[in-house]
């Protein structure tokens, strides 16, 4: 006779739309970026994601979602290129001013101009310069799925997001 299985599967959300959900996707660890374009007046956009994942590697493709009520969707939607900026565990301030509502959030940083005019920041554990492959509407966001055409990488760690909070990379020994 087996003993019974002490951890018994969760049952779903009665309501897949509430904070149970939410709750339940920030069990993920996720890294943290900051995604440029340049705006039709040629105005830096920038802000804050965590929804940042790889798609392809043949060909070099990226995905990223917004949300759809964003002041900046209609930027990116016009934009063909961005830049996702991964974050170093370094650049905690900068993730918090551009998931905020700043009036200059390119005041802080050092920042060149990538493919397109999407702004690159120096010292972020990972750049990918995209020039963007398409872009489609589900659910409450925009997904965007971009070209890497360049990229670079540092050895630093990066700057982790999970349970609704800033983490940070750990070994396990």
């Amino acid at each position: 006779m087996t003993a019974p299985d002490p951890t018994p599967a969760a049952a779903p959300p009665d309501d897949p739309n509430s904070g149970t959900l939410r709750a339940a996707l920030g069990r993920f660890a996720t890294g943290v970026a900051i995604i440029t374009c340049r705006g039709a007046d040629g105005t830096p956009v920038g802000l804050t994601a965590n929804s940042f994942a790889s798609l392809s590697l043949d060909p070099p493709l990226v995905l990223w979602s917004l949300r759809q009520a964003s002041s900046s969707v209609a930027a990116f939607e016009a934009a063909a290129h961005f830049a996702v900026n991964v974050l170093a565990e370094t650049q905690v301030d900068l993730s918090r001013r551009f998931a905020s509502a700043a009036a200059d959030k390119f005041g802080d940083g050092v920042w060149a101009e990538g493919h397109g005019g999407a702004p690159v920041l120096t010292g972020c554990a990972a750049v990918f310069e995209c020039r963007v492959e398409s872009r489609q509407s589900v659910g409450d966001h925009v997904l965007f799925i971009g070209r890497v055409l360049r990229l670079a990488d540092l050895a630093v760690a990066p700057l982790l997001f999970q349970g609704g909070h800033y983490r940070m990379l750990g070994e396990i020994l």
